[in-house]
């Protein structure tokens, strides 16, 4: 069913610019779901990241993206002024759950690449996955790359995505797994404590305070303001 554009928040693209890096974001649907862009400022190629809803939106912030580096010509500085226009090259698929998919199948014939997700998932994908992913494999875009963490009890396969580059802060797109203020919804006890075992021994055990967090749904945190919770969330069990 067509979603009305009228229930939409606004599109207001944001963009997180650092080392040979650029990762844009924007709200693309009534359930305030993120869809991204991670793009390597050398090559310009690109992965989408859940393509959820709307397509024609999200060809507008792919479009934006571009537009920014042929707009602020005289503001941005001279690696990002001159950096190829962005192409995506991929579609990643954090999870399951429908919400983080209804616009792939469009997107991934309109853009002509292969799809991902996780292999535990794949299935539950009512979309085309290409090309199914393993705990801890990697995704090149140019000349960064960008890990495949899985985080299992949101779904049984949902994946975060970590961008780790020298010098900077890492950057980790966590879907549905983690939130401000807590790990995503799970259906049982043994999948809360397997999501939550996941979260500490692969997000908070081995990543700074200083790692920026992107939800697939709201706004942005860090593992610093999380990291203090972690036996609250263990003692209340979600």
């Amino acid at each position: 069913m067509p979603i009305d554009p009228s229930t939409l928040k606004p599109f207001d693209p944001i963009v997180d610019r650092f080392d040979g890096v650029e990762i844009w974001r924007a709200s693309v649907s009534p359930m305030d779901n993120i869809a991204y862009v991670i793009a390597d400022r050398a090559t310009g190629q690109a992965l989408l990241v859940d393509a959820a809803e709307a397509p024609m939106r999200l060809g507008e912030l792919i479009a934006i993206a571009n537009d920014a580096v042929d707009e602020e010509n005289d503001s941005l500085p001279l690696e990002i002024r001159e950096r190829p226009h962005i192409h995506v090259v991929g579609i990643v698929t954090t999870h399951q759950h429908a919400d983080h998919w209804q616009a792939l199948e469009k997107m991934r014939r309109r853009l002509a690449v292969p799809s991902y997700a996780s292999e535990l998932d794949a299935a539950g994908i009512g979309a085309t996955v290409d090309r199914p992913l393993a705990d801890g494999a990697t995704l090149g875009i140019g000349h960064t790359t960008i890990e495949v963490a899985l985080l299992r009890g949101h779904t049984p396969g949902s994946i975060a995505l970590v961008v780790d580059v020298k010098g900077e802060s890492t950057r980790i797109i966590t879907g549905d797994s983690l939130f401000p203020g807590g790990p995503g919804k799970t259906n049982s006890k043994n999948d809360f404590e397997r999501l939550m075992d996941d979260l500490e021994t692969k997000i908070f055990d081995r990543f700074a305070d200083s790692t920026v967090l992107y939800p697939g749904h709201g706004a942005p945190t860090t593992i610093g303001a999380e990291r203090p919770h972690l036996a609250e969330w263990r003692e209340r069990g979600w």
